[in-house]
């Protein structure tokens, strides 16, 4: 059985009549900023795959870092090196200090604080700027369809 590559989906339950909780509709979130964590959480699905193959993200180069172990299974190789090469593709289209926040934060877990002493910012700067880059990212991943939007359903 070959794995199927990891899809978030983002929606949100609107009752249909406020006064009646019965029906609800699904309706897509339309803000980036609602996304940012599901983002996150596809780059450290991202880390997680490429050190399984045996592969640093491209993103990070030579430096170290630091990560969890995971539980989660790769089935098949070939799916595996789709979805690292998709979301590669994707980190090449952010600047160099929007791809160094990214990876301090996202993939190598350091806070927004610690990232800022490395990066010789200030915290203030660094939240808005890593906000604009996983926005940024986001945006990309909803157009290469690596995050979907949920459809328009009756949810009775």
């Amino acid at each position: 059985m070959a794995m199927r590559v990891p899809q978030v989906s983002a929606w949100q339950n609107l009752p249909v009549d406020p006064r009646k909780k019965k029906g609800t509709v699904m309706v897509p979130i339309t803000s980036l900023a609602f996304y940012r964590r599901y983002t996150e959480l596809l780059l450290r699905r991202y880390m997680q795959v490429s050190l399984r193959m045996g592969q640093v993200p491209s993103v990070l180069g030579n430096c170290m870092f630091r990560g969890k172990v995971s539980s989660y299974r790769v089935r098949s190789f070939e799916d595996a090196v789709i979805f690292v090469y998709d979301v590669d593709r994707c980190l090449r289209q952010l600047s160099p200090e929007e791809k160094e926040l990214v990876a301090r934060i996202a993939l190598q877990e350091y806070t927004q604080a610690e990232a800022a002493d490395l990066t010789k910012q200030s915290l203030r700067t660094v939240v808005r700027k890593y906000g604009e880059a996983i926005d940024r990212l986001t945006a990309i991943f909803l157009e290469k369809e690596l995050l979907e939007v949920g459809p328009l359903y009756d949810g009775q």
